[in-house]
């Protein structure tokens, strides 16, 4: 999943990205919102971590304007300040939820998954195509009630396709979701990983259709 962090301390910043790549996201930083609007207009990310007293423009600014734009990205605000009327204020804007600095990760963590969820139309922590059992937050994979270990990229790319079954996604796609802008990506990363599902979990789950990208289709 990818994640766009918009904070501008830097203290806070830098260790909060480092505990959520170690969790498997994919994260960007913007230490404000101007370069968070660059960021958002290039990248779909798949939920904005915002902090509500930013330089310049606030968060709430910036929020208020992407929900002007029709953008449906899941927002989670980030304040220091534990002000029901702040939260009000950011509920009313558009935010989904709320979460006051300092915090623990996991309960970070627990509300992204939830947006994310809510957002994908998911009652479920775990993503249930036929056989196939995916707790993305407990990280594992179950088939016909057996684990299946999968490293963390495999995990990823397979909740990917799972999350979009029956619909082709290319490359890109994957990528977009996989890597922040600063990453190191080999240039067949992607295919490697998928190699390695596909020896896990069988050749006729994840489908190449040539000239466009993979899929996986109805299963079983």
């Amino acid at each position: 999943m990818r994640l766009l962090l918009v904070e501008d301390e830097k203290d806070f910043a830098t260790p909060l990205c480092k505990l959520l790549r170690e969790a498997g996201y994919a994260v960007d930083h913007a230490p404000n919102a101007e370069d968070a609007e660059e960021f958002l207009f290039a990248t779909p990310y798949d939920a904005l971590l915002l902090d509500v007293n930013l330089p310049k423009k606030s968060g709430l600014e910036l929020l208020n304007q992407l929900r002007a734009r029709g953008s449906m990205v899941p927002v989670l605000m980030l304040t220091a300040r534990d002000t029901t009327q702040q939260k009000i204020e950011g509920l009313n804007t558009g935010a989904d939820d709320y979460l006051v600095k300092p915090f623990e990760f996991d309960e970070l963590q627990a509300r992204l998954q939830a947006l994310i969820r809510r957002s994908n139309r998911r009652a479920s922590p775990a993503i249930t195509r036929g056989d196939l059992v995916l707790d993305i937050a407990a990280r594992s994979l179950h088939r016909k009630g057996k684990q299946i270990h999968l490293s963390a990229r495999e995990l990823a790319i397979l909740s990917i396709l799972l999350e979009n079954m029956g619909r082709v996604l290319n490359k890109q796609q994957i990528e977009e979701k996989l890597y922040s802008w600063d990453a190191e990506l080999d240039s067949n990363a992607v295919e490697v990983h998928i190699s390695n599902l596909r020896k896990k979990l069988g050749s006729d789950l994840i489908k190449t259709i040539r000239g466009l990208g993979y899929i996986v289709e109805k299963i079983t």
